[in-house]
């Protein structure tokens, strides 16, 4: 058995994959060589998931798609540092066999599955999740020739923000120098991803647009009315938004096609994010928005193509 013969590769998904070269080597300077082990681990445990269960429903002609490399890839930013290798192996089970073999594979799926295991393990195991925050390495040689980072906790600007008040300084969020999710934390970096991915048309300018439009509007409107003390660009800058905005929101397989679509989806994420900041206990507002946005998906390119069925006939009149 080749194989060559059971990998179908995707140059959309290996451009993603590119995209996130620098992420990764930002990240080890961060937390050390644990993080490559860590994307090491997640991915055999994934693709040897995807290529059972895709056994399953396409016998001998099992094909493991390049996208699975992409979820495990995403998946493993998302995680803290200090995850427990074992708590990493059950979400990324949890997103290829649940997530998206379930559905029936590749281009079936109706969530992002990354985030259908992050947020599964989020729920299960609260305090590994957001109780194992450190310290990121900030002098040469970084974490390069370090396994790991030192156990000492510190919260992430999120959570000094709506704990203590505490501001991070905009310089910090925007380089990534804090500490947070392994891949999440630097502006900087993300944006040049996204100029990337933008460039090579692999994602959707118009999702990230009304996704951040969308999030600076809410976090506008619910600072000035005193509902948030964290304001607008800090919210946008923190917490994984960014992120999320760039690489989960612009999931072709779970996200709208056309304009409009791509633009409602845009508007109810970043709205969704926002609100669940704001007025509920989590922090990570952003992971439950783009799988409510998940679930509208359908509900809004059906009704959009209505609209525009019947504004023709009516035109045709």
């Amino acid at each position: 058995m080749e194989l060559k013969n059971h990998f179908m590769r995707q140059k959309m998904m290996t451009k993603v994959l590119i995209s996130l070269i620098p992420l990764y080597i930002f990240s080890v300077w961060l937390y050390g060589l644990r993080v490559l082990t860590l994307l090491a681990v997640v991915t055999l445990v994934g693709v040897l998931a995807e290529f059972w269960v895709m056994r399953l429903i396409q016998g001998d002609k099992v094909k493991v798609t390049e996208a699975a490399l992409v979820t495990c890839a995403l998946y493993t930013l998302t995680l803290p540092p200090t995850v427990p290798y074992w708590i990493a192996i059950v979400g990324i089970l949890v997103a290829l066999i649940l997530g998206k073999g379930a559905f029936g594979g590749f281009a079936r799926n109706i969530f992002n599955p990354a985030l259908v295991g992050r947020c599964f393990i989020y729920i299960s195991f609260p305090v590994q999740m957001t109780a194992a925050w450190t310290k990121t390495y900030t002098s040469l040689p970084g974490g390069f020739l370090r396994y790991g980072v030192d156990a000492l906790s510190e919260a992430t600007p999120m959570i000094l923000q709506e704990t203590q008040g505490v501001l991070t300084p905009l310089k910090d969020l925007f380089l990534g120098t804090v500490g947070g999710s392994i891949g999440e934390s630097s502006a900087l970096l993300i944006l040049i991803a996204a100029a990337y991915l933008l460039y090579t048309k692999t994602a959707s300018k118009t999702i990230m647009l009304w996704v951040t439009l969308s999030g600076l509007a809410f976090s506008s409107a619910f600072y000035y009315l005193g509902y948030s003390t964290a304001p607008p660009i800090f919210s946008l800058l923190s917490g994984g938004f960014l992120f999320a905005t760039v690489f989960m929101a612009t999931d072709p397989i779970s996200a709208p096609r056309d304009t409009l679509s791509q633009a409602l989806y845009g508007i109810i994420i970043g709205f969704s994010a926002i609100f669940i900041r704001t007025f509920s206990l989590f922090t990570e507002g952003i992971m439950f928005a783009v799988l409510i946005g998940n679930s509208f998906a359908p509900l809004i390119e059906r009704t959009v193509r209505e609209m525009k069925a019947k504004r023709a006939a009516g035109g045709a009149k």
